[in-house]
């Protein structure tokens, strides 16, 4: 290397390019790590960036090229494997790498700090003092409480400060026995709390023995396995036991999870199986908890980590395994600026550290299913519920010119009585909070919609406001009708705050527990929700999807799901997808015990022919049925598709957006495609290797006072899509006026909204 060069920084900046720099006067080019932090001068401001390379050439004139600020790193903070597969992520999601390498570091990293940050203050005696002698003779030290803290130091000479007043000590005594030479302070880095396992390892069942031991022969080599199980068939018994193999070998698991609220039920039941560290992350943490998880998996001290989506960033130096539960679940997808999807970077990730990753749903996605049948994926059904739990009896109940109590057909309402009485559980499920969808007026047919977006404005009593849940617009609620002053306003339809009111007057003195983002907002608020479920006493269920998502209910006996039709007819393809896996994961909370489980689904349409494909073949058999109807229109998984989204508070500029959008993309198209510059199979020659639909209005034109525009850019060969996205992204980066507006470019949508 020569004496001149140049530092090549990665600044998390919306523009898909690096930035070259140059070093601190009389430094050493080996003093600079790839993948450290370095703060350089960029327009006015100060921003934190990462070294890529070192070089010894530069495109740019070097007298225009400015020296880094500062070098805040040593050593390498983001690891050589974190590093390339942030590099993969950038270029398979057409998104700048500085600011997906943001995203790889915990928030106080990117904000400058330091991981000695995070250290704890500590104290110890010193060794001198610990001597017989000393211990015997220390009438130096005065009252009831110094001596008390001293007999602490003598049992254990090492501790947090935080122990020492969480027992009642004050500063001063610790600050008086400092002075007499007995104890010094110290700064600490947090070190992973472990308790004894309490719990042993359940006995297996034949199809979980099976499962167990064709995965962890794959150990040490990539391999992804979808666990395709039934609601309670012990899907998290196998994680377990798969994880207790990785430990053995002296190896990090790393398990996602799609929902926060699932996370600390988890921890436990992973705290209670093994006697290694386990720590969690989700966005429930401040962020020096977050660093101090991250820091503590980075250095192989936490053997496993639980995470939600984020948490596939966090560099596991022995990592050898990766379970995605729930692995169907949307909340895996980013949506908005990095739009990566955790389960797929997890692939990719285990392909890249070469060990196996387990895919486990109940109704696992038509990608990753048509994935198994094409045998990409090992496929290991569990079709048998664990224990003496059989799975629930469904029945479709129509409500068709059908009088209803309170929301709920008679029939229902008897049912619900009936597991009452028995000292049972039921839960009710409707996907939407609140009291109301909306309110309307009796004599003019006003409804209340936000003045925002195209949409209307939820009623809630507690407290009393309209809500728009899309641009968070909230307002007070009209004693009159802003159109034509009439006092005949009334809320229309239900949510989960008008159920539970109704509940208390259909089954009074019943205890009614409302489950939903209003009513657990607080980090303890599942913990505390959850803890009362679980002791067994009769009550109602009342929630939205929190409810669904992988919790074990052993007393509930019956699940009744209200307003199962608004997926039904869906303008996105993946709509009864959706639907299908919503009903099937809240109807396998019912009957997980040893109390025989059933399902009650009110619908408009009972003779809906997926509905009843969904009941008689299950889920599977929908499935087959929804692949079927993709191949034949050629959806994914059998095309690739990327969305391109604009939004503006002019209409016509995003319009005018997307049209120039079609118009570069058609153009490229046919200079590059005629040039046979694209790979394309010899089946599909006599095809455009890339098809264009719209631009056409999102399904909801208007959202927080702008206009939204989309168009759908397909091909059947993922390659032929990237090489047209590729110069599309450089087309709107460099497009005149394009700051005016927002965009962005979808890879792979899960949400066509």
């Amino acid at each position: 290397m020569t004496d001149t060069y140049y530092l090549r920084i990665a600044l998390p900046v919306p523009l898909r390019r690096q930035f070259d720099y140059l070093p601190l006067a009389n430094t050493a080019a080996s003093h600079y790590k790839i993948g450290s932090r370095v703060r350089v001068p960029f327009g006015r401001q100060q921003l934190i960036g990462f070294v890529l390379s070192i070089e010894t050439e530069t495109a740019v004139p070097v007298d225009k090229l400015k020296p880094i600020t500062e070098s805040l790193d040593s050593d390498t903070l983001v690891s050589p494997n974190i590093l390339q597969l942030c590099e993969w992520l950038s270029t398979y999601y057409h998104h700048p790498l500085g600011e997906v390498l943001d995203l790889a570091i915990p928030v106080l990293l990117r904000k400058g700090g330091q991981i000695s940050d995070i250290a704890e203050p500590h104290w110890r005696a010193l060794s001198c003092k610990l001597q017989p002698s000393n211990v015997a003779n220390s009438s130096v030290i005065t009252g009831k409480k110094q001596l008390a803290l001293w007999q602490l130091f003598q049992q254990q000479p090492h501790w947090r400060h935080k122990e020492l007043t969480q027992q009642g000590f004050a500063k001063a005594q610790l600050d008086r026995l400092f002075n007499l030479g007995f104890i010094e302070p110290y700064q600490q880095l947090p070190v992973p709390h472990c308790d004894a396992a309490s719990q042993s390892a359940l006995t297996l069942n034949n199809e979980q023995v099976s499962a167990v031991d064709k995965i962890s022969e794959q150990f040490g080599k990539f391999h992804v396995a979808l666990l395709d199980g039934i609601t309670g068939s012990g899907k998290t018994e196998v994680y377990l036991q798969l994880i207790a193999k990785t430990i053995e070998q002296g190896k990090q698991a790393l398990v996602l999870v799609p929902e926060i609220g699932l996370t600390p039920q988890t921890l436990r039941r992973f705290q209670a199986r093994f006697d290694v560290p386990v720590v969690m992350m989700h966005s429930n943490l401040n962020d020096k908890e977050r660093l101090i998880a991250w820091h503590q998996c980075s250095q192989n001290q936490a053997k496993i980590l639980i995470g939600t989506r984020s948490a596939i960033f966090t560099p596991l130096p022995s990592l050898g395994l990766i379970i995605i539960d729930e692995e169907h679940d949307g909340s895996f997808k980013q949506q908005d600026g990095l739009r990566y999807n955790a389960r797929d970077f997890a692939i990719k990730r285990a392909h890249k550290e070469s060990l196996p990753i387990v895919l486990g749903s109940a109704t696992p996605a038509l990608e990753t299913l048509h994935n198994a049948y094409s045998r990409r994926y090992s496929h290991h059904k569990l079709t048998i519920r664990a224990g003496n739990a059989k799975p629930p009896r469904m029945k479709l109940h129509s409500i068709l010119h059908q009088p209803l109590e309170s929301g709920l057909a008679l029939p229902v309402v008897d049912k619900i009585k009936q597991h009452l009485n028995a000292g049972q559980q039921v839960m009710i499920f409707i996907n939407r909070r609140g009291f109301a969808p909306t309110l309307a007026c009796r004599d003019c047919g006003w409804m209340a919609e936000c003045i925002r977006c195209d949409a209307r404005m939820t009623m809630h009593q507690y407290p009393p406001h309209m809500h728009c849940h899309h641009c968070d617009n909230q307002v007070g609620i009209p004693r009159l009708c802003p159109n034509c002053n009439s006092m005949q306003i009334e809320a229309l339809g239900q949510g989960t705050e008008r159920i539970e009111e109704n509940l208390h007057q259909l089954f009074p003195g019943s205890d009614i527990k409302r489950v939903d983002r209003d009513t657990v907002r607080t980090k303890d608020a599942f913990d505390n929700l959850f803890d009362e479920i679980h002791k067994g006493e009769p009550c109602i269920l009342v929630g939205t999807q929190m409810l669904a998502k992988g919790h074990h209910f052993p007393d509930v006996t019956m699940v009744v799901i209200l307003d199962a039709d608004s997926g039904l007819f869906s303008a996105d393809f993946r709509g009864m997808e959706k639907t299908a896996q919503l009903i099937l994961q809240v109807a396998g909370r019912a009957g997980r015990g040893d109390k025989p489980g059933e399902v009650w689904i009110q619908t408009l349409y009972a003779d809906h022919p997926q509905l009843n494909l969904l009941l008689d073949g299950g889920y599977h058999g929908l499935a087959d049925n929804l692949l079927q109807e993709r191949k034949h229109i050629q959806l994914p998984p059998y095309s690739y598709m990327a969305l391109l989204r604009t939004e503006c508070s002019d209409k016509h500029l995003a319009e005018q957006v997307q049209n120039q959008a079609r118009e570069f993309v058609q153009s490229w198209l046919n200079q590059y495609w005629q040039g046979n510059l694209l790979s394309i199979n010899e089946t599909q020659a006599d095809t455009t290797p890339v098809t264009l639909l719209g631009p056409f209005p999102a399904p909801m034109e208007r959202r927080n006072g702008r206009f939204r525009q989309q168009m759908q850019i397909m091909s059947h060969e993922r390659n032929a899509l990237h090489r047209v996205l590729e110069p599309l992204v450089h087309f709107l980066e460099n497009l005149k006026g394009i700051q005016k507006i927002r965009w962005n470019l979808d890879i792979d949508p899960i949400d066509m909204s």
